[in-house]
């Protein structure tokens, strides 16, 4: 029954010592995910630390550096079933230097976890994460307003929060917005509802997680297939076999549907598509398959195979939502790498267009600086087209990420507009 269940992803986020690893190690040990020798050892560890009880970060920040220094540094991913539903969880940092590693873990997501520190309110941290969450277009965000019993689980703590982020999140596009008031540490409303906030009438956290509607992220209806690589078998009973080997990032593909090769335009038929484990007469994303057509095309990795009757924008020049994620400023016109499904360029960014002030949301047209953690909107040029959609229409192929040619680091991840 338990392989059955819905897989659902999930990240956490908030400020500096909001509990985000404390909540996922309140999740993991309530609801009995955790191995014995596992427990064991973090038991020994909280007792090394002075801890009277156990030390439930310690489940989550795995690396050398997070345990000395007591904060989450790297994206920690953790599993655990109940008998409802799978879950991935993403434990991003709350520093701010991290923000870019919360781009990253919520990339997947299909829900976020913002934490709210019930003594602080709404700050800076939580808005960024807010509007992270927003572009990313995560369908659901859960707000725990945590460590409710240093204020003494005040309902109206909890309903002035909740006031203010609603008033904040007003201006974004989330669906779905839950409030839940939680104590990590003493276990309130994260597994078990809490005996000291009769007042809140809604479900804990888990159950919350367990009875959320998952909806695809997958564009069903624009096929798209960006070609990885070309094969070319070389024994006697293929040897005229050419495929055109991928993974299907959108729609469906069917023997007989009428294609065209882009960015060169070339018409065809798909002739056979097939799999390790045989051919198929159609097949949908995310499978990874090999197809042939019925013509000899020239194609090669990075070009797209697509229906006929629904293409996407061939361009040189593509506006993007950008969040710059390294520690050093872009150069002025600096040529990076840009990376788009399978495709490689060299690109370069034209033009600021926005910058986004976190505060307020406001657009800064006057400002074209690009620093570690800005989100902006910029226009890009690439030495050859690429295939885009729009990121609210198909995530796959309407992302794209910046790497330094230099440092072959990743710079910059972006939302096609």
């Amino acid at each position: 029954m338990i392989d059955n269940n819905q897989l659902l992803r999930f990240t956490t986020a908030g400020s500096v010592d909001d509990g985000k690893s404390t909540l996922i190690g309140r999740l993991l040990y309530d609801s009995k995910s955790i191995f014995e020798d596992q427990l064991k050892s973090i038991e020994n560890t909280s007792q090394k630390k002075g801890f009277e009880g156990i030390d439930l970060a310690l489940f989550t920040d795995g690396l050398r550096d997070e345990r000395e220094q007591g904060i989450t540094i790297d994206v920690a991913y953790r599993y655990f079933t109940t008998l409802k539903r799978k879950f991935i969880i993403a434990d991003t940092p709350g520093h701010i230097q991290y923000t870019r590693n919360m781009v990253t873990g919520a990339s997947t997501a299909n829900a976020a976890i913002i934490l709210i520190d019930a003594r602080h309110g709404v700050i800076e941290q939580t808005k960024r994460h807010a509007f992270i969450a927003s572009l990313l277009q995560i369908s659901h965000v859960i707000v725990c307003i945590n460590k409710m019993d240093l204020v003494d689980f005040s309902e109206n703590v909890f309903n002035t929060i909740s006031n203010q982020f609603e008033s904040f999140c007003s201006k974004m596009l989330i669906k779905d917005v839950r409030f839940i008031p939680i104590s990590a540490l003493l276990g309130d409303n994260v597994v078990n509802r809490s005996e000291n906030m009769t007042w809140y009438q809604g479900a804990p956290l888990l159950h919350t997680l367990e009875t959320l509607h998952i909806s695809s992220d997958i564009n069903k209806v624009d096929a798209r297939f960006p070609v990885q690589t070309v094969l070319r078998p070389q024994s006697e009973t293929h040897r005229d076999y050419r495929g055109y080997a991928g993974r299907i990032a959108s729609g469906v593909f069917r023997t007989g549907d009428e294609i065209t090769v882009m960015p060169s335009g070339f018409l065809s038929k798909i002739k056979s598509i097939d799999t390790f484990e045989g051919a198929l007469e159609e097949a949908f994303a995310p499978m990874s398959v090999a197809i042939t057509l019925e013509d000899d095309i020239d194609i090669s990795r990075g070009d797209m195979i697509v229906r006929s009757n629904n293409k996407p924008e061939a361009s040189q020049d593509i506006e993007v939502m950008l969040c710059w994620l390294h520690n050093k400023p872009a150069k002025p016109r600096a040529k990076y790498t840009i990376k788009h499904t399978s495709n490689e360029q060299k690109a370069m960014i034209q033009e600021v267009i926005y910058k986004i002030d976190i505060h307020t949301l406001e657009r800064k047209s006057e400002d074209d600086t690009l620093c570690m953690n800005d989100i902006l909107k910029v226009k890009i040029r690439t030495t050859k087209p690429l295939m885009v959609d729009s990121y609210r229409d198909n995530r796959t192929t309407g992302s794209i990420i910046l790497i330094d040619d230099a440092t072959n680091e990743t710079v910059a991840a972006g939302m096609i507009v």
